[in-house]
């Protein structure tokens, strides 16, 4: 019975089916483009063409599968409407669940995301620290628990939810212009540099998915997923520096002027389709604190992190390197 994969195209998903063909099982892609996805097949992974928001499609790719783990999500792109939003983040967990119902499908793994509890006041918070969600990202990723777990009641269907703290490793490309911005001595410091920043290594990610699947314990339940080690952003900052061979940042300028910069950046370009240059949630990651605890999948699930977060830095900033990126 094989394991189903969506959004295998992506820096996760594609990190979880291949170590899942690794560990000796047989994997299946729900891919919106089998040419662009040939490196899949090329590792073992049997493709199924079709887009997330097609209930066909997910009938196709769930049929005769142990567990599915729903990775596929829309992030965040300029010009994207709220019902796109909606319709892969939320409309369509609900639909691979349901699919899976149908198809008999043991467990689905939902990838949510730590950012549905917003801005941690109290550090670190668990799986029942308040839902704040604060952009149309996070607003959709928890409508897409919500119905999620409906339908697995409905259904019968073991759901669980995991919710990982940001992500990073080889493959990765969003915290690249930190990285690169540190190595190269251009990071522009904002604020004070004291919140908390909270990351998880992908390898060790994949680790949790896995458990997430496979323990008993994990049946209809959530999880924050995240690395050994929280910082604070100076303190990170600080160490990609240093593994990196450069002197930190010094200089730190005040937020609001930058915060009001990407309000007006928003406003001009967001209408037209275009990228805006400066985003406010850019300046948020100077003033939000993302901590969090992992007792729960440690004590449920024996989750260990296994990287440290020196070793990731240095396990990334190589391979960013090679790329020719930094």
């Amino acid at each position: 019975m094989p394991d189903v994969v969506t959004g295998a195209t992506g820096f996760t998903g594609g990190h979880l089916a291949r170590a899942l063909v690794r560990r000796g099982r047989t994997v299946r892609a729900l891919v919106r483009d089998p040419v662009r996805a040939h490196h899949l097949e090329a590792d073992g992974i049997e493709l199924v063409a079709g887009d997330i928001r097609d209930g066909s499609a997910i009938e196709r790719a769930v049929r005769g599968a142990d567990v599915v783990y729903n990775i596929a999500a829309i992030y965040r792109h300029a010009g994207t409407s709220a019902a796109v939003y909606r319709a892969v983040n939320a409309t369509a967990a609900e639909q691979v669940v349901e699919a899976a119902g149908r198809a008999g499908v043991r467990r689905v793994v939902h990838c949510s995301t730590v950012g549905v509890h917003g801005d941690v006041e109290h550090p670190p918070a668990n799986e029942d620290a308040p839902l704040r969600p604060g952009d149309i990202y996070q607003i959709t990723k928890l409508e897409g628990e919500a119905r999620a777990r409906n339908a697995g009641k409905r259904l019968g269907v073991e759901v669980t939810i995991v919710r990982p703290t940001g992500i990073y490793g080889p493959g990765d490309r969003r915290l690249l212009k930190l990285f690169r911005g540190v190595a190269r001595r251009r990071f522009p410091m904002l604020g004070r540099g004291e919140i908390y920043y909270h990351l998880t290594y992908i390898d060790d990610l994949v680790d949790g998915f896995v458990a997430c699947a496979e323990h008993p314990a994990a049946a209809h339940r959530t999880y924050i997923l995240a690395g050994g080690e929280v910082t604070t952003l100076n303190a990170l900052i600080a160490a990609v520096a240093d593994v990196a061979g450069v002197e930190p940042p010094r200089l730190h300028l005040p937020v609001w002027p930058f915060w009001i910069a990407g309000a007006l950046c928003e406003g001009v370009c967001v209408p037209v389709g275009i990228e805006p240059p400066l985003y406010r949630r850019r300046v948020d990651f100077y003033t939000k604190s993302r901590a969090f605890d992992i007792a729960r999948a440690r004590h449920e699930l024996a989750y260990e992190p296994k990287v440290g977060l020196r070793e990731g830095i240095q396990r990334t900033l190589r391979w960013y390197r090679q790329q020719g990126w930094i």
